[in-house]
């Protein structure tokens, strides 16, 4: 018997595709599979901002489906719609001196929801932006107190969002930078249960203007398969070495994967229970 441990994770996969050498950049521009730009347009429609049709009472989309005999209930999810000038408070000095800094950084899209405000940045203006918020007096965002992941798999062309949470310090001030990427993978995922490393979620890394990124961004690419160019090591965090696939993404199976040294498999959650 070997003394290797058994690759683990989601059935389908290879391990070979879903490790990122230490300090490797996979970004190549001429290659359509690996863009930081979204697949969509600047323009948000409402089609654009629909996150998920959901039906019943409990949205259950497999097993038993909903058991609750409200199923013929349909509620539509989407992000609300771009927010209108003025922001009120200090939202607008700030957004106007985000763009005199970085003219174009929007991606179309400003959000302010429950007194905060969530400004949609461009790809390829998001590491020129986080310099001119940490930098620049009137702004001094210091710390990028938070940097994770939402998947959005029914939102076509913009499925993969990184998230940016940033405190000023000196002005007593909270923003949020969301990034919606496209990911060419999606298809792969449904296909054949993972994706190539080609075909995954660019965007550039912000270590070199937040250093404690650093960890937040491994997790990032751990959890979400989400690749930050330029990052000095992208390995994985939590999981092991050679486990396939990214475990929180919509798609990522519940169940069904072997268990280590066990020999046991974890049913996926529509097999663990008989409602007849």
């Amino acid at each position: 018997m070997s003394d290797k441990p058994t690759p683990r994770g989601a059935a389908g996969g290879s391990d070979s595709g879903d490790r990122i050498p230490d300090g490797r950049n996979f970004l190549d521009a001429g290659n359509p599979d690996q863009a930081h730009t979204p697949a969509k347009g600047a323009e948000w429609t409402q089609e654009d901002r629909r996150i998920d049709t959901r039906k019943g009472m409990w949205a259950a989309t497999s097993g038993p489906g909903d058991t609750s005999g409200y199923g013929g209930i349909v509620r539509t999810v989407e992000m609300p719609g771009n927010s209108e000038r003025p922001y009120g408070g200090w939202f607008d000095e700030v957004a106007d001196r985000m763009e005199e800094l970085v003219p174009g950084f929007s991606d179309g899209l400003t959000l302010v929801d429950r007194g905060e405000i969530t400004f949609f940045v461009r790809p390829d203006k998001l590491l020129e932006l986080v310099k001119a918020l940490r930098d620049d007096a009137a702004l001094r965002f210091e710390s990028c107190s938070c940097l994770t992941c939402v998947h959005y798999p029914h939102m076509a062309g913009r499925e993969m969002h990184v998230v940016y949470d940033l405190l000023s310090m000196t002005h007593n001030r909270r923003i949020r930078l969301e990034v919606a990427l496209a990911d060419p993978g999606q298809e792969d995922m449904v296909r054949t249960g993972h994706s190539d490393v080609d075909s995954l979620p660019h965007v550039p890394s912000i270590v070199s203007v937040y250093p404690h990124v650093d960890f937040q961004e491994r997790e990032a690419w751990d959890m979400f398969g989400v690749i930050f160019d330029g990052h000095p090591a992208l390995t994985r965090i939590l999981m092991p070495d050679d486990w396939v696939g990214h475990p929180q993404r919509k798609d990522y199976p519940l169940g069904g994967i072997p268990i280590e040294y066990k020999g046991a498999v974890v049913p996926p959650p529509d097999q663990r229970r008989s409602y007849n």
